[in-house]
């Protein structure tokens, strides 16, 4: 079988497009945040995870131009020799501080973060053990891992109960790293991060949390799932990205200055990475002081969040509920279904993202729409309108 055999007989992407549903890589052309312009009309993005709504923030674009003028467009090389600009040093050192830990350590990418972190920590005759439903920048860092013959042990979504049960069947002395998403990013749910610490405690385990969807959501000031939940000396190491809260493209990681000290010096992710750019830092730094200055975005977002929880509640559609975080899914139950509402959806002037299988199990298909703090009640309530309309149309609800 020729290699490229597999590439032209995928042809279910043609086949959604040609039926008028295909809901991917659709051109925004211009951004204001809650509103954007895709194929030449205003469309409200309910679909973003611009959380604080900084990617159109003036202060965040005159950061990155600025940076651009003083360092020019990249940095030609990765931390590990040329790459290093004061404004990395700077950014790293405001971060450790933000989120009460020792050292900070950026990386290129939020997906490449934790292949810098697990790979580079979990060796042989060490276990990674693994939420079930983690992102998947988790899943690939695992991946490399088990092939450095490191073990990577799944347990089931959120579950601490058979967390300890897989757990308690390893050597007690072994070295042991669990991870977990502070929020999933498909549902929203919030990890059960106290009884996740007790698990750790009991058998010698170290953890890491990522806070992609939770740095500037929820904890104090923002300051995510572990101040969520007042364990910030609990949770040993908290990964996380630019790309969401902080308007820009990067990711970084925190923790003891030892631990940070060992990575820098050993994560291939880093040492053989071109490193962020000067703009993408200067962006960063300006969203994290935003979000310092400005914490009145945060429950703002939370009252978004939760106004547009209880309206589709009240709609009659079943959502994934019972969390704190900016994303709020509604459950279609019907890949068809999902992708005709989107459509609809679309037209009639608003974006979400749809969730078909395989990403998502059978009756799980849904729209996950998820909110900004610059989404005024005018976009809500057209949202909730309009999908309120096309669920009847479709019977998603009565």
């Amino acid at each position: 079988m020729d290699l490229f055999e597999k590439c032209t007989n995928f042809t279910l992407a043609d086949e959604v497009k040609q039926k008028g549903v295909y809901p991917y890589f659709r051109a925004i052309q211009a951004n204001e945040g809650p509103v954007v312009q895709m194929e030449g009309r205003q469309v409200i993005m309910a679909g973003s995870n611009n959380y604080l709504g900084l990617t159109a923030h003036p202060k965040v674009k005159e950061a990155a131009q600025k940076a651009i003028e003083k360092y020019g467009t990249g940095c030609s090389g990765s931390r590990y020799l040329t790459g290093t600009l004061d404004l990395h040093i700077e950014l790293e050192a405001r971060l450790a501080k933000f989120l009460g830990k020792e050292d900070c350590l950026l990386f290129s990418t939020g997906f490449q973060t934790a292949q810098g972190i697990i790979p580079t920590l979990v060796q042989r005759g060490e276990y990674v053990l693994s939420d079930k439903d983690n992102h998947a920048c988790i899943v690939a860092g695992n991946l490399v891992t088990a092939g450095m013959q490191a073990e990577v042990v799944r347990f089931k979504h959120n579950d601490m109960n058979h967390l300890e049960m897989m757990i308690s069947k390893l050597p007690l002395e072994a070295g042991k790293l669990i991870v977990s998403d502070g929020i999933f990013s498909t549902s929203g749910e919030v990890v059960n991060l106290p009884d996740l610490v007790k698990v750790a405690k009991k058998y010698n385990a170290r953890i890491l949390v990522d806070d992609a969807h939770s740095t500037g959501v929820i904890g104090k000031g923002g300051r995510g799932t572990a101040s969520h939940f007042n364990l910030e000396n609990e949770v040993d190491m908290t990964m996380g990205t630019f790309s969401k809260t902080f308007a820009s493209l990067g990711g970084f990681v925190v923790g003891t200055r030892a631990v940070i000290n060992y990575l820098k010096h050993s994560a291939p992710a880093l040492i053989f990475s071109a490193s962020p750019t000067p703009a993408s830092v200067a962006a960063a730094l300006a969203a994290l002081e935003i979000l310092e200055k400005e914490p009145e975005r945060i429950d703002k977002l939370q009252r978004n969040a939760r106004k547009m929880r209880e309206g589709f509640k009240s709609l009659g559609f079943k959502i994934i509920d019972g969390h704190d975080s900016a994303i709020v899914p509604v459950i279609i139950g019907d890949t068809e279904k999902t992708l005709i509402f989107w459509r609809q959806l679309y037209d009639a002037g608003v974006f979400v993202n749809a969730f078909v299988r395989p990403g998502v199990p059978p009756g799980m298909e849904m729209l996950r729409t998820s909110y900004m703090a610059t989404h005024e009640d005018v976009h809500l309530d057209k949202i909730l309108e309009i999908c309120g309309v096309i669920g009847k149309q479709l019977g998603v609800i009565n």
